[in-house]
């Protein structure tokens, strides 16, 4: 299996699942179009950070980020987001 460890200050954020799923008639998931996909996730993977910016996150944080951060990657089979620490708006504690 291939580690996949993010360079200087990036973090791997597994995105929570759209809201309002609902299966169809063949099994396939049916999005309500209204409703987007929340900006909230799980890293799943941190860098070292840089001598100017020391990670503040670790693996298994939940996490809120911007609309628009991060590239979105397939790793062993499911989406992932790539992004700088400092698209990550705060951490979610508690529940």
């Amino acid at each position: 299996m291939i580690q996949r460890i993010p360079l200087e200050d990036r973090v791997l954020v597994l995105p929570d699942p759209p809201l309002g799923e609902t299966v169809g008639m063949h099994g396939l998931l049916k999005l309500k179009e209204s409703q987007e996909r929340p900006q909230t996730g799980t890293v799943v993977a941190v860098g070292v950070g840089t001598p100017e910016k020391p990670m503040l996150l670790e693996v298994d944080d939940r996490v809120m980020y911007g609309k628009y951060s991060g590239q979105s990657v397939e790793v062993d089979g499911k989406e992932v987001l790539v992004m700088r620490m400092g698209d990550v708006l705060m951490k979610l504690v508690g529940e």
